[in-house]
This record gives structure tokens, sequence and C-alpha cells, in this order.
């Protein structure tokens, strides 16, 4: 049995490419089996392996998730917080409009928008950044945008949700990421795009990279691989 497993940020980095194709595994297969398999292929990743998570058909999976031949498989880094039809919900290279978000969650019915900005800074634990570079899974990316706009429903009584996410090299001072909320009163809004952006870089596929004059890094998140999957199926 053969598979194709998709790569992200420093894993694809790493690697040399962003999709792998893994041969003579055993059926059944698990993810488990698939991590091993990959493990074989590139050693220099072992030391990573217990902060990889696993997703299967854009969702996280546990390690003893059964995978067959027809199934999108991935591999996840740790995010740092797809392109897609749905405007609300977005990864793109292109600058973020404030604006489109507005008009994209604005009614007759709120009676206020709020909206949250990520902007590049030139800074970050005492090293000077010159400018930020960001990967995604797209397809999963605005699929687990989806699923947060689904626990702010539960939680405040809002009208209209939208988030969108920049990839690729983005300057200091620029937008990276946008979290606009509509409501009937502000205090929904307020506390429902705070929680947005929190759930964002906590579980969202999305990778961010600093450089520097001397080096660069990608920026892992603070979550286990456990606990991500744990908060996605909340």
């Amino acid at each position: 049995m053969s598979l194709t497993v998709q790569l992200f940020a420093n894993l694809a980095e790493s690697c040399g490419t962003r999709q792998v194709e893994l041969s003579d595994l055993p059926q059944p297969l698990t993810a488990e089996q698939v991590m091993d398999a990959f493990i074989g292929r590139f050693p220099h990743v072992g030391p990573m392996r217990d902060s990889i998570m696993f997703a299967v058909n854009a969702e996280y999976v546990s390690p003893d998730h059964p995978v067959c031949l027809a199934d999108e498989v991935a591999l996840i880094p740790p995010v740092s917080g797809g392109a897609t039809d749905d405007p609300l919900f977005k990864i793109t290279r292109a600058e973020l409009d404030p604006s489109e978000l507005h008009g994209l969650v604005l009614s007759n019915q709120a009676g206020a928008v709020s909206l949250f900005l990520g902007v590049v800074r030139n800074n970050n634990l005492g090293r000077e950044v010159d400018y930020l570079e960001y990967d995604a899974y797209p397809a999963m990316a605005t699929k687990v945008m989806r699923q947060i706009a689904g626990e702010i429903r539960q939680r405040w009584d809002v009208l209209e949700i939208a988030m969108h996410h920049r990839i690729g090299r983005l300057e200091i001072g620029e937008a990276s990421v946008a979290v606009a909320v509509a409501s009937a009163h502000r205090s929904e809004g307020i506390e429902a795009c705070h929680y947005g952006i929190d759930r964002l870089k906590a579980i969202v596929p999305i990778w961010k990279k600093e450089v520097w004059a001397d080096g660069e890094e990608w920026i892992e998140g603070s979550l286990t691989p456990a606990a991500e999957i744990d908060a996605a199926s909340d």
C-alpha cells in the first residue's frame, strides 16, 4: 500500500518537500504506522515526533485512527497561532482589508462590529524581526475556523463571524490575521472576538517563521498534540 502525505512549515522545510509518498505500508493501517514509516524515511525528524499531530481528511485524529488509501493525510507541526469559496473564512496571500470583513458581517440587526487585527511587529523576545513568513494547510484551516465560529455561537449571542489569515512573506506593520464579529451589543462581540483569535492561534493549522538579520526560526504554539486534538473536538 502506498500513501501520499502532506507536510507543512518546518516539516516541509526540513524534508525538502511538501508531499511524501510512503510505500510498502501495512494493512490495516493507522496514523501512528504512517508516522513510523515517515520517521523511517526521514530519521532526522525523529526528535520532533512527540510534537507532530495527525490530520486525516482535514481533521485532527489520534495515533490509533485508521487510515485508508483514499484518505488525505497530513502531518501537522505545532501551530503558531484553504483557499475556499466561503468569503467569511479565508486563507489568502492578498493584503487583508478590514473594511471587507466589516462589510461581510454587518447587518441591520447589528449594534456593534468588533474587529481584531494582528500585525507584524519588529521585535520578539528581545530579537529584532526583519519580516515573517506564514504557511498554512488551507482546507483544514478554514474548516477549523468554521468550527471556532460554531463554538462562539454556542457561547455568545452574535449575528455573524469572519476570520481571514494571510500567508507568505509579511513585512513589519502588515496585518497577518483579522477576526470580525457582529453583534447586537458590544460586550458579546468584544468577548467573542477575543475568544476567536485565541482559539485561532491555538488550533488552526497556520505556522509562522520569524526572520532576523542573523537567522530564522519557525515559532511553535504552546499546546501539546493531545491537547490540540481535544480542543478541536470541544
